[in-house]
């Protein structure tokens, strides 16, 4: 029986997947996850009053940076051409987080499910960075893939 796992070889040694025979599709990743904060903390964001400035504009251009660098970070997936990352940033004061969902595309023989995840983790460190002076207690969490589209295995939406 073959793994599940395909970044494995038959000799179990670990390998960058070869793509070549996998059609060009479009494919759309989304991801999302949240840093719960202090309530003052979320106020320094909602207000712009932080320190190091626009705290969620600076935080999006890291996200897009982030989806846009993944194969320099995880160190099998495949460099792509994106054609698309859109970033967003919901505050939700009475539970004091900040989500971001980031969604990312492109026209090519993999998906962009790593480039989403990327983005969504890159922003909320980003948040955490330029907040930590005022809130080294924040926590980063149910960061997921909400739905995938495109390629072989088709459609893919979480529960």
């Amino acid at each position: 029986m073959s793994s599940p796992l395909t970044h494995f070889d038959a000799q179990g040694q670990a390998h960058m997947v070869d793509v070549a025979a996998k059609d060009v599709t479009h494919r759309v990743a989304r991801a999302s996850g949240v840093i719960r904060m202090l309530p003052a903390t979320l106020a320094l964001i909602a207000s712009g009053s932080a320190k190091k400035g626009d705290v969620l504009g600076i935080a999006r251009i890291a996200a897009i940076q982030g989806a846009k660098r993944t194969a320099d970070l995880v160190p099998l997936c495949h460099p792509l051409p994106i054609t698309r990352v859109a970033v967003e940033f919901e505050v939700e004061a009475e539970a004091s987080w900040v989500r971001c969902t980031a969604q990312v595309e492109t026209l090519g023989r993999t998906g962009v499910e790593m480039e989403a995840l990327t983005a969504v983790q890159v922003g909320l460190l980003t948040v955490y960075d330029m907040c930590k002076a005022a809130d080294r207690g924040m926590v980063m969490d149910d960061i997921r893939l909400l739905r995938k589209s495109g390629g072989q295995s088709g459609d893919w939406v979480a529960e």
